[in-house]
């Protein structure tokens, strides 16, 4: 039985080898790659990160079609929406059923994000959705600029 999340307006399964090249194309957009400091990945380097340990890799959608990413790492989750899908809820929705699980299913503690600062867009999602600002940051290994953290309150 295959693993799913459902929020209110989305529906989160696993990524999977058949979703490699959707990545691929997805991260290639320039409107998604600019959120992700504009890294891009071939078809072996999705394969890749989708085989990662330590990261969970899924799919947010909207009435069964795929609309975006999420991930879940030990430091918190990352995700986007296709450009089409923005601006109707869709982020803030599956980003609080992925948290709830985490925190009411998992046990996590806590649970957070890092969006960049200049990223109005994903800031007001991420307070939607019901995360925090905890305190901002300069750039550091993982971050080419000022970024928030936030942490998911409900």
């Amino acid at each position: 039985m295959e693993t799913r999340f459902h929020g209110t307006l989305t529906s989160l399964r696993p990524a999977d080898g058949g979703d490699v090249d959707r990545l691929v194309a997805w991260h290639a957009d320039p409107d998604v790659a600019r959120y992700w400091d504009d890294e891009t990945f071939t078809r072996a380097e999705m394969e890749e990160r989708l085989a990662r340990a330590d990261v969970e890799a899924w799919i947010v959608e909207e009435k069964g079609d795929p609309v975006g990413y999420l991930q879940v790492h030990p430091e918190g989750l990352d995700m986007f929406l296709v450009p089409g899908a923005r601006g109707r809820g869709l982020g803030p929705d599956a980003a609080r059923a992925m948290a709830r699980h985490l925190i009411d299913e998992c046990g996590r503690g806590r649970v957070t994000v890092d969006p960049y600062a200049w990223n109005d867009g994903a800031v007001r999602a991420w307070e939607r959705a019901g995360f925090v600002e905890v305190s901002r940051h300069q750039p550091d290994d993982g971050h080419t600029a000022e970024w928030v953290l936030m942490e998911y309150v409900g």
